[in-house]
């Protein structure tokens, strides 16, 4: 089955952890305007609720993840500069 090139970039949330080099989890990701999910393999294990970046395509619905924490998600707040 040939590559999804859609899913790579995108993060997701493992539903099942991986094992690393012992076995895949499952990764759901948003994609193709809904929610998908797919096999997913990492180098090292990772638990069930990690959020991860895909960054590979296998084909057959299966990716390769590496573990992810989105940088912007913590942006300390100036009170003198908050527009909302």
């Amino acid at each position: 089955m040939a590559r999804d090139e859609a899913c790579i970039g995108r993060v997701g949330v493992l539903t099942v952890g991986t094992r690393g080099g012992d076995g895949p989890g499952e990764v759901h990701i948003k994609i193709r305007g809904g929610s998908e999910s797919f096999l997913a393999w990492s180098e090292k294990p990772l638990p069930r609720g990690a959020t991860v970046l895909v960054i590979e395509s296998r084909g057959a619905r299966t990716v390769d993840v590496i573990e992810w924490e989105d940088p912007l998600d913590e942006i300390p707040r100036n009170p003198g500069l908050d527009l909302y």
